[in-house]
């Protein structure tokens, strides 16, 4: 258990920040190039236009209850970390299955055998910008006198799936579970956050019986690329005042930039967005390096070029080296899942960590932003730290997330006519009360929790795959034994929510 001294009535915790973190996604997927030939669209239209391999998904035995349960249990037993070392436990989503309880509520029952019922936090829901917002909530709490000394654990996490139609390709599914702490391993810039929010219908679900959102694509473009000029503006600002960067390009100053990411062809077109706003605040740009042959774009304005294809081109083209090392590395799990919706930004986190070696990354600093429809956004930075002593937690947190491409490769593929059958047995039994899945649970990974009834007043019951050579001595220690849980709750264009 970390132990609390302030220093002072002014002290602060040192390097507070991601001390560890664990990711979730689905067992099986469907091919997007197969996808397309299904759904009858040109070739290349999800692969290449979009920028989308693989697309993780659900069937009916998993919920939000169980992507966020099995990724917690997988955060606290790779780290040998005790329930009871947990003062706030903070939930991220826009998955809902319950109108009133929290998905936070139903992970309390993981502490029951610890005894621990002392946890702060509840959900947070904006879009895809609800696990930024419990992560902030989280550093906030353990900076402020409210802090007890324990640890906290922020939860992204959501299953994003569309109506049938040309949207349905930008689903995904999976969760991040983050440990939130002092002398961290990844440690948040203090002070340093660029944020924009704005009223707008860009992306909402007002319709309680569905899953699907109302979607306006390219508002949710623009809405998009809008907020990242601001965040990024006033997050640039920020940093060379506190003497973070220096002179007029953030790009030049910092070593990766990871982004929300609906799809990864936006993220590349984000990209060269901020190449486009260092180029319009260098007052001397050099049109012999890395703006060559941009000379005529000096008297762009932001606003009015946010589907300009000249500019967007021009840019994309000039910001190829930068984003093949700053950026690319984080798609991995974007490019292979797809969008996660709040676990998103922090799956390319995850992606970008498992792309390099801890001398790689060690005092490396990396810029986030952070995009939830509706519209909520944030910009900020963590700096991995430069400690690689044999104590420093760096090394576990980078050796625990080695494993993903081979996590991936060990997943199912999916004919897209099951898919498809999938996808319409979630839309028939949607809040379906009572409900036995049927979805097959020997095709879950190892340690996956899983939904295997709701009863006819809504109140659910999970069970547990156990992982591989678990044995008696192991299962009696799980949750309520028997790992049975319970609990009592109740578009026509692509979209960048």
């Amino acid at each position: 258990m970390p132990s609390f001294s302030a220093k002072d009535h002014q002290g602060w915790p040192e390097d507070v920040g991601i001390v560890a973190m664990e990711v979730y996604f689905p067992s099986q997927y469907v091919d997007q190039t197969e996808l397309e030939q299904f759904d009858g669209v040109s070739t290349g239209k999800y692969t290449i236009g979009l920028g989308q391999s693989k697309m993780g998904f659900c069937t009916d035995r998993e919920d939000i209850s169980t992507l966020c349960l099995t990724v917690v249990q997988k955060l606290m037993d790779k780290n040998s970390i005790s329930y009871s070392d947990i003062g706030r436990l903070e939930v991220g989503t826009e998955t809902l299955i319950d109108k009133s309880k929290s998905v936070k509520t139903i992970l309390m029952q993981l502490f029951e055998n610890s005894g621990n019922s002392n946890v702060e936090g509840i959900d947070t829901t904006n879009a895809c910008y609800g696990g930024t917002s419990a992560l902030f909530n989280a550093i906030n709490w353990i900076e402020s006198s409210s802090w007890d000394g324990r640890y906290a654990v922020v939860v992204a996490g959501d299953i994003a799936v569309y109506a049938t139609g040309n949207a349905r390709c930008t689903g995904g599914a999976g969760a991040v579970a983050m440990l939130v702490g002092p002398n961290a391993s990844l440690i948040l810039d203090r002070g340093i956050r660029g944020t924009h929010m704005q009223h707008v219908y860009d992306f909402y679900k007002p319709d309680m019986a569905s899953e699907y959102p109302v979607v306006d694509g390219k508002l949710s473009i623009q809405c998009y690329l809008h907020s990242l000029d601001k965040c990024f503006q006033i997050y640039s600002a920020k940093a060379r005042t506190a003497g973070l960067t220096a002179g007029p390009s953030t790009l030049d100053s910092v070593d990766a930039f990871l982004f929300h990411s609906p799809y990864c062809k936006l993220v590349q077109k984000s990209l060269a967005r901020l190449m486009l706003n260092d180029f319009l605040n260098d007052p001397n740009p050099d049109f012999s390096g890395k703006y060559a042959g941009l000379e005529g774009f000096k008297e762009v304005k932001l606003e009015g070029s946010y589907f300009d294809k000249s500019v967007e081109t021009a840019f994309v083209n000039a910001s190829k080296p930068i984003f093949e090392k700053k950026t690319k590395p984080s798609l991995m799990l974007a490019n292979q899942v797809g969008n996660m919706y709040t676990p998103s930004l922090y799956g390319g986190l995850a992606s970008f960590i498992s792309h390099h070696t801890v001398e790689q990354i060690a005092g490396k600093r990396a810029v986030l932003f952070s995009y939830g429809s509706g519209l909520a956004s944030s910009m900020f930075s963590v700096r991995v730290t430069d400690d690689l002593s044999p104590s420093s937690g760096i090394h576990k947190l980078v050796t625990s997330l080695s494993d993903l491409k081979s996590r991936l490769d060990g997943r199912m593929k999916v004919d897209p006519v099951d898919f498809d059958k999938t996808m319409k047995l979630r839309e028939q039994t949607h809040h379906l009360a009572p409900y036995i899945p049927v979805g097959p649970v020997e095709t879950l990974f190892p340690g996956t929790w899983y939904l295997s009834e709701v009863d006819s007043m809504h109140r659910r019951k999970y069970e547990r795959v156990y992982p591989v050579g678990d044995d008696a001595s192991i299962q009696a220690s799980d949750v309520k034994k028997s790992s049975t849980l319970e609990d009592s709750s109740v578009a026509s264009s692509v979209t960048v929510n």
